[in-house]
């Protein structure tokens, strides 16, 4: 099986960062935030040895920007990424309510 080198883009590592402290500041739940932490770790974990074996989106806009979609195990989050060679790049985290195909847009456009 083979290994890819994982990445984080400045962009994940804020929107991490915000997820984070909004449960930390906001729900006051710094076991709800370690726990998210945690699960974001196991989820990059996860994506260096199958990367490869997630299949493309059906979804129009993550397929044209050749990303696909890797879900966390225990929370409603998913991560966003592009391989480029020996390279996972994450690129944005998602909560599973959002609407992360115009946010995604936002986000790609700055």
């Amino acid at each position: 099986m083979k290994q890819y080198i994982v990445r984080n883009t400045p962009l994940l590592e804020k929107k991490l960062d915000r997820y984070i402290n909004y449960l930390k500041n906001v729900k006051h739940s710094r076991q709800a935030a370690q726990s998210l932490f945690d699960d974001f770790v196991e989820t990059r974990k996860n994506l260096a040895k199958t990367a490869e074996m997630i299949r493309t989106s059906d979804d129009e806009n993550l397929k044209n920007r050749g990303l696909k979609r890797i879900n966390f195990r225990r929370h409603n989050y998913f991560l966003l990424f592009r391989i480029n060679g020996e390279v996972v790049e994450i690129i944005s985290m998602f909560h599973g309510l959002e609407d992360y195909s115009n946010k995604l847009n936002e986000e790609m456009s700055r």
